[in-house]
């Protein structure tokens, strides 16, 4: 991202960390998400992370990122308590870096990003990497079911309604999407 602020390189960096900030202090789970994992060296870490690459310097191999840059993430993956640093050597003292439980619950955000890329992106030699499911031994695509009934779920027959916290507007339905009992809905916890 380049930017062109007059007061230099720590000012535009010093804004776009309050922009971060200002995400994770919103009332909306996909904000508060974004501000955890939304760039792109951070996904690029979690795809890693389950491709079983655990240690700093495979990490900055295999991306070729920049040390500041890992290490800025790697502590806001570890703080956000998405990654554990665990040591795997004592002197010098090293760490590897493993999902957490909290880490694990993206799996099914990376596969489905994974998805889009092999079917909008990969182009005609098709999908650079094959997943394969243990337990019955095929190649699959990621799918999203309702935990209710377990039918595969479309945009179109989803419809959202305001949850308990529900506070801001900005992040309920457009009205034409809600039938009447839930536009009433959205009145009330507009209100």
């Amino acid at each position: 991202m380049d930017y062109i602020i007059t007061g230099g390189v720590k000012q535009a960096l010093l804004e776009q960390c309050m922009r971060w900030n200002e995400l994770s202090e919103e009332n909306c789970s996909m904000a508060r998400t974004i501000s955890v994992i939304g760039d792109r060296w951070t996904l690029l870490i979690l795809r890693d992370c389950f491709l079983r690459v655990r240690r700093f310097e495979d990490f900055q191999e295999r991306l070729g990122i920049t040390r500041p840059i890992l290490a800025n993430r790697l502590k806001k993956l570890v703080d956000e308590f998405v990654l554990v640093k665990v040591p795997y050597q004592q002197r010098p003292r090293r760490y590897e870096y493993r999902l957490t439980q909290k880490g694990l619950a993206l799996y099914p955000i990376v596969m489905a990003i994974v998805h889009w890329g092999d079917v909008y992106m990969a182009g005609k030699k098709g999908r650079p990497l094959v997943h394969s499911h243990d337990l019955c031994g095929k190649a699959f695509d990621p799918m999203m079911v309702c935990s209710e009934c377990g039918e595969q779920l479309s945009p179109k027959q989803v419809h959202v309604r305001p949850g308990p916290s529900a506070k801001d507007p900005r992040h309920l339905p457009l009205e034409t999407d809600l039938p009447g009992p839930r536009r009433l809905a959205k009145e009330k916890a507009a209100s």
